[in-house]
């Protein structure tokens, strides 16, 4: 198999870049969520099959480049739906059975909190009389932020609080389950929510930042009709970064010190570090 000196060596299975640093988690979601995956024949389809079971048969034509194969595991990823599920269900820690009442409290919570918040912060802005009409037009533009981040956490919180009070499960350098944690589903859910308010932040932040000044431009002043088709590929552009930042901060397969979990984990391994399923 040929490789060049920028690609790293193929592995069936295994991230392409290196999921310890930010960088490469980075790239490595931006490579997932990559819409060209949409347009994939049948044909080609069949064809990265064929090249990774060729692969891992030991039969590849001479000349295949490591190149071809993250390309064909990128695109059979695809195919497996692994990644298009829901964000905060299929990409929780799923070692615990979650009743279906806590979907329901996480839908109540994150509607009530997003909706309180919003209402409140709009009656607050009208009640300030200090502030002009044009800064208050601006403020009430970031009102949405504050709202969908405390929906988000309320969100992540309720939906997964069935770890919470039973725990994830750790893992030993080997894979092998040492113990169920509920310090290591705290930091889940932490780092998880954290992600949440990230991900709506450029989103809230930076469109009302740049419309605000090509509203001022006397082209679009001329041709209010093009605001909106403007203001959606705005929007479209910063979610597109937005997404594979937010979701690149933390590990999935987060690492955490024996010695911080509880003392019945810590006598069931000499391990000085176990890892746990962080989730998306």
């Amino acid at each position: 198999m040929a490789e060049s000196a920028a690609c790293p060596a193929f592995q069936l299975g295994r991230p392409r870049y290196d999921q310890n640093l930010f960088l490469g988690r980075l790239r490595h979601f931006v490579d997932i969520i990559d819409p060209r995956t949409l347009f994939v024949s049948e044909k080609k389809l069949k064809e990265c099959i064929k090249l990774l079971d060729d692969y891992k048969h030991n039969t590849l034509p001479p000349g295949v480049s490591a190149d071809q194969l993250w390309e064909a595991q990128k695109i059979k990823q695809w195919l497996n739906q692994s990644h298009n599920a829901c964000v905060n269900y299929a990409n929780r820690n799923a070692t615990k059975p979650t009743p279906t009442s806590k979907f329901l409290e996480g839908y109540v919570g994150a509607v009530t909190s997003a909706v309180s918040i919003a209402v409140g912060l709009n009656v607050l802005i009208q009640k300030a009389n200090k502030l002009s009409p044009a800064t208050r037009m601006i403020i009430q533009r970031f009102v949405p932020f504050p709202a969908v981040a405390s929906a988000n956490i309320c969100n992540v919180a309720l939906m997964r609080h069935n770890e919470l009070s039973e725990g994830i499960d750790v893992l030993d350098n080997n894979g092998n389950v040492v113990g169920s944690s509920k310090i290591a589903a705290r930091h889940a859910i932490m780092e998880t929510a954290f992600t949440r308010v990230v991900l709506p932040m450029p989103i809230f932040v930076l469109p009302p930042i740049i419309m605000s000044y090509l509203e001022r431009l006397r082209f679009l002043q001329r041709n209010r009709r093009l605001l909106l088709p403007i203001h959606s590929v705005v929007c479209l552009v910063t979610f597109g970064l937005s997404l594979p930042v937010a979701i690149s901060l933390f590990p999935q397969m987060s690492q955490i010190e024996v010695s911080r979990l509880e003392p019945e984990i810590a006598m069931a391994t000499d391990c000085k570090v176990l890892t746990y399923n962080k989730g998306l």
